[in-house]
């Protein structure tokens, strides 16, 4: 595994609206090597959502080419490489123009992305041994997977160029039948609980998005 040692933090923007790729500082010498994985301070300064992280996981993969995805759950991601390289592809499954959207790059030790929520994940293992670590906003319930959307990774119509074709690499049962893009249920935006909908500051919300077709806010009053 090689990889550009010493480049400055740095930050840019994708084809799909919020998702943000970001160099990162890696240090090493004949020892190996050390980064700041996620400093909150400093990316929030370039452009990165305040995402309040609350769980990290990382999905250890032993061969190459194992391949995963395309999956979008209800929370924002960041996403970085602990050792070996991925073949990254996400697809934005939000309603919206932008709806099918692809965008794909490798991230190593070196890169990383964030993805906020509705953007659908996957990637390719391109080293034996690699470990793929996220920060997510929200914990993992079993609950909570009956919001997730679906899309194959192998729709013609997103036309992501794996490096390893696909029949070569090792994938799970339910990745290799989730639904093409064109049967794919867009993830449903958050929504949002305006209380005391009556009161003056209520109504006031309620007309303004009302008035500018705004989606995703449910009301209620209190006595």
């Amino acid at each position: 595994m090689s990889f550009e040692f010493e480049k400055p933090l740095a930050v840019e923007s994708t084809s799909i609206p919020g998702v943000l790729v970001f160099d990162l500082s890696v240090h090493g010498d004949n020892r190996g090597w050390f980064k700041e994985n996620w400093q909150r301070e400093k990316m929030l300064a370039l452009g990165l959502p305040d995402m309040g992280p609350v769980q990290n996981n990382i999905s250890f993969n032993d061969n190459k080419g194992v391949t995963r995805g395309i999956h979008a759950e209800p929370w924002d991601k960041f996403i970085s490489v602990a050792c070996g390289s991925v073949f990254g592809a996400w697809v934005d499954l939000r309603p919206g123009s932008t709806f099918g959207e692809v965008f794909t790059c490798t991230l190593d030790p070196g890169k990383a992305i964030y993805v906020p929520r509705g953007v659908g994940n996957s990637y390719q293992a391109l080293e034996d041994g690699t470990a793929y670590t996220y920060l997510v906003n929200a914990h993992w319930s079993a609950e909570l997977k009956k919001t997730y959307t679906f899309v194959n990774l192998a729709d013609p119509d997103l036309a992501i160029e794996w490096p390893i074709p696909l029949s070569e690499c090792e994938l799970s049962e339910a990745d290799k039948n989730h639904p093409m893009l064109a049967d794919a249920l867009p993830m449903a935006p958050r929504r949002t609980l305006v209380t005391g909908c009556n009161g003056q500051l209520g109504r006031a919300v309620r007309n303004l998005a009302e008035e500018r077709g705004l989606p995703g806010f449910d009301y209620c009053d209190i006595d």
